[in-house]
């Protein structure tokens, strides 16, 4: 079965930087275009980062653009998000997801999800 498994999450202090990872399995990874995703405590989950299939075009949330980075590589089935320049208005879970459409923003375009992995960030 497809399973999505995040890890590099953890506790950092607003300034520093993570790195998130997503390994993926039980699919073609390269036949798809790979998001992150993220939900804190009492809101909705939100679209943070999105690379299509061939990693030729990225899509970023407004308030990350410039500070996280999406790549993926096809020959490890991975897919990754360098988050730099952290603010504790990121803390969330954040989730990988993989989907076949081309629909990068929506979550409801999304068919594989990760479990999620906890990302905080002190003041």
């Amino acid at each position: 079965q497809v399973q999505l498994v995040e890890s590099g999450g953890g506790l950092v202090q607003a300034g520093g930087s993570l790195r998130l990872s997503c390994a993926a399995s039980g699919l073609t990874f390269s036949y798809h275009h790979m998001g992150w995703f993220r939900q804190a405590p009492g809101k909705e989950r939100e679209f943070v980062a999105a690379i299509s299939r061939s990693a030729s075009n990225t899509y970023y949330l407004d308030s990350v653009r410039g500070r996280f980075t999406i790549s993926r590589d096809n020959a490890k089935n991975t897919v990754s998000l360098q988050m730099n320049s952290l603010k504790p208005e990121d803390t969330a879970v954040y989730y990988c997801a993989a989907n076949r459409l081309s629909t990068y923003y929506s979550s409801s375009g999304y068919t594989y999800w990760g479990q999620g992995t906890q990302v905080t960030v002190s003041s």
